[in-house]
């Protein structure tokens, strides 16, 4: 992740008052509140369902919120209306705690530049959006097939190709103002820069090898829904204009 930029004084940074003397208060977590939040409400979901709920209940749970293409053979009218919040809800679950922290990790480090840009709002609407695009991708690649999906990788795979519009190539990760926001790169511009470019391939790299069946370690030594990746990143690089701030005019 690029180095985040230093953090002004004033009501919209919070932490960011100055002390006597002029020496800028550091705050205990670098990270806007609504990752924070974001953070807190995963942990507590997982909290719930793997220490508090029974086996079976947590199996209902997985099963009811969790996505599945297997929903769409079938008629809406001969089914509950699972296939309708599905699309959003599996990825508020994961399947581990190793799951959670790798999941954690990366939506702290490519979602706080997003948030920070476009705001509270408009990120929990590229989070829907996002999550629902990478259930689409799911559902194309395993059309009829009785999957369970959970897991935020799809929406951070989203952060992800939104911060490969504004926050990558040179000039481009030291001392930004929140008043004067770099530059949205057009989906062209952006792919001339080299720093995208070489993250686009290594990342599209790592989903190759999971898609053709390469084994993980450890507790996500799982199926990876790879194909989730790719629909969420999509999204957040191709769709990212419709969630930016309009930049302010000179």
């Amino acid at each position: 992740m690029d180095e985040m930029p230093t953090r002004p004084s004033g009501d919209d940074w919070p932490g960011g008052d100055t002390a006597e003397g002029g020496a800028a208060r550091q705050p205990v977590f670098n990270m806007p509140a609504g990752i924070l939040f974001c953070l807190a409400g995963l942990a507590v979901i997982y909290f719930v369902q793997s220490t508090l709920l029974s086996p079976n209940l947590a199996e209902w749970l997985v099963i009811e919120f969790g996505f599945s293409p297997l929903r769409y053979v079938y008629g809406f009218s001969e089914q509950g209306y699972e296939w309708l919040w599905t699309p959003l809800t599996y990825s508020f679950l994961h399947g581990s705690l190793e799951h959670l922290a790798f999941n954690g990790l990366w939506l702290a480090a490519f979602g706080t530049p997003v948030l920070r840009r476009i705001g509270g709002w408009r990120f929990a609407a590229l989070w829907v959006v996002s999550a629902a695009g990478g259930a689409l991708a799911h559902a194309l690649v395993n059309w009829g097939q009785p999957t369970l999906m959970i897991g935020a990788s799809g929406v951070i795979s989203a952060l992800m190709g939104a911060a490969c519009r504004f926050a990558f190539g040179p000039g481009r990760s030291v001392r930004v103002q929140p008043d004067r926001p770099l530059p949205r790169l057009s989906v062209p511009a952006a792919l001339r820069q080299r720093t995208v470019v070489v993250f686009i391939a290594v990342w599209l790299f790592g989903n190759l090898v999971i898609a053709i069946g390469m084994p993980l370690v450890g507790a996500l030594s799982g199926a990876v829904a790879w194909d989730a990746h790719i629909g969420g990143f999509l999204v957040g690089f191709l769709g990212f204009a419709a969630f930016d701030r309009p930049l302010p005019r000179d």
